[in-house]
């Protein structure tokens, strides 16, 4: 994915609600399936991170993104956005730049 394509899904992101909060608990399998149910229903899904989790945004992104098979489009402050095509019935058509 080029820059022009994230760039193309941090914009349809802006609108998004956080429909995840990683809390002091951190990345547990139970939120790693959900997420993962989330992105094969959703594609483009916003996650925050509360205050009183103490691991790294980005390394908490990185993990749910890759234990997903998703990516990691944008990490701003504590929250980031992950997406993952949905291969069966894909939702969000990315343009070819």
């Amino acid at each position: 994915m080029n820059g022009k394509q994230r760039a193309y899904l941090r914009k349809m992101a802006n609108d998004l609600e956080p429909i995840f909060q990683v809390g002091k608990g951190g990345v547990t399998p139970e939120l790693t399936k959900s997420v993962g149910e989330a992105l094969a229903k959703r594609e483009l899904i916003k996650l925050t991170i509360l205050k009183n989790c103490f691991e790294d945004v980005k390394v908490v992104a990185h993990m749910i993104a890759e234990r997903n098979h998703a990516e990691v489009i944008q990490v701003i402050g504590r929250r980031f956005v992950l997406y993952k095509r949905n291969e069966q019935d894909p939702q969000i058509v990315i343009p070819k730049f």
